[in-house]
């Protein structure tokens, strides 16, 4: 079973992934990894001495090839998972302008009107993106 929680504080250290909801021109952008056929938020690990907000910056351009955006932090989740607890900050993108999308992991992006259905991490980001709507970053 996957439990998600959302936080006031946790020290900076635990803060080990960054997930972004981001949206261009009114549009929801998810990403399409070449190995899936689900779709998810930009996200991922962050790197050793790397803090969690240039995590989010890089993560949001290897995924989506963003290049002009405007970044601002949701709230902290957390996850447990098999008895395991990881953290993460949320933020929310509006992106401005799209470069190239680096030839890394993503197949894809694509723009949705309407959140889709098939999730990469169904039990999770669901959950993420009701809580940025919840806040009232994703207008």
């Amino acid at each position: 079973m996957v439990n998600v929680k959302f936080c006031q504080f946790v020290n900076d250290e635990l803060l080990k992934f960054a997930v972004i909801v981001a949206k261009y021109n009114g549009k929801w952008v998810f990403c399409k990894h070449k190995d899936r056929d689900t779709y998810e938020c930009p996200g991922g690990h962050r790197e050793q001495n790397e803090s969690i907000l240039e995590a989010a910056k890089r993560e949001l351009w290897e995924e989506t090839g963003a290049m002009k955006y405007r970044l601002e932090p949701v709230c902290i989740y957390s996850v447990e998972k098999d008895m395991e607890e990881t953290f993460g900050m949320l933020y929310f993108a509006e992106i401005i302008e799209f470069g190239d999308l680096p030839l890394l992991e993503i197949e894809k992006i694509e723009l949705f009107d309407e959140l889709p259905t098939e999730w990469t991490y169904p039990l999770i980001q669901p959950l993420l993106l009701e809580q940025t709507i919840k806040l009232h970053y994703a207008k």
